[in-house]
């Protein structure tokens, strides 16, 4: 009688019975994921069904089972760590006072103020792109903020003693898709909060207790602030279709 043919990955699985890695070379997740199945094929439903009590489709079906669930799951625990980006929008903004937000190019500053007439034009206009929060324990959502037509992104970095807003420019946008959450590139990132039918607040995700915000005054500088100051940090925000 010939000899039984083993699976060399598990080679308690009945003849003729065997599993194949096709994709090389794994990650030490893959490696994981295939180590839990092939011992999860060991349980009880695997005896079930080599004891002839289920045809092979159900056999079939009960080994995709458990693969997809052991991977499914590691898959959610590798991006704990990191800010996912799901998607981007155009959005018109203006703040509680209905001032809205100009970028001078000189100073790379942006101002907020009331634009007369035909001025509407010198509105700036943001791409917001929205981001999965690795361990979602409030209702704000994760947000990264670019200036239509440009390759600025606002920013919020310790300088001194305080945080400071900024507008830098990112030329690999590729950076921004994902964002692991104890790195640098979360200074890119705040926390968009509605308070209201249609105010929002935008709190630094480095920095959670600083707000973007705007002056009493017209024409002045769009800064950083803590709810404290005597400043506007509620902003209507219009997406564009």
């Amino acid at each position: 009688m010939a000899a039984e043919t083993r699976c060399p990955l598990s080679p308690t699985l009945p003849a003729g019975l065997c599993l194949e890695v096709s994709r090389h070379p794994l990650t030490m997740r893959q490696v994981v994921n295939l180590v839990v199945a092939i011992e999860r094929l060991k349980g009880s439903r695997k005896e079930m069904a080599l004891g002839g009590q289920c045809s092979g489709e159900n056999f079939l079906n009960i080994m995709m089972d458990d693969v997809i669930e052991v991977i499914n799951l590691p898959e959610g625990r590798a991006r704990r760590n990191q800010f996912t980006r799901t998607g981007q929008y155009e959005v018109s903004i203006s703040d509680s006072q209905k001032k809205s937000l100009v970028l001078l190019r000189d100073s790379m500053e942006l101002h907020a103020l009331t634009l007369q007439g035909g001025n509407s034009h010198r509105k700036v206009h943001l791409n917001m792109s929205t981001y999965v929060h690795p361990s979602p324990v409030t209702e704000a959502q994760p947000v990264a903020l670019g200036i239509k037509g440009t390759d600025m992104y606002l920013s919020c970095q310790q300088e001194g003693d305080k945080p400071t807003l900024h507008l830098e420019e990112v030329q690999d946008r590729q950076t921004l898709m994902g964002v692991a959450s104890e790195s640098d590139m979360t200074r890119f990132l705040f926390y968009k909060s509605d308070s209201g039918v249609s105010l929002s607040t935008l709190a630094s995700a480095r920095f959670p207790s600083w707000f973007i915000s705007t002056a009493e005054d017209n024409d002045m500088p769009v800064e950083m602030c803590q709810r404290t100051a005597n400043r506007y940090i509620s902003f209507h925000m219009q997406r564009k279709i």
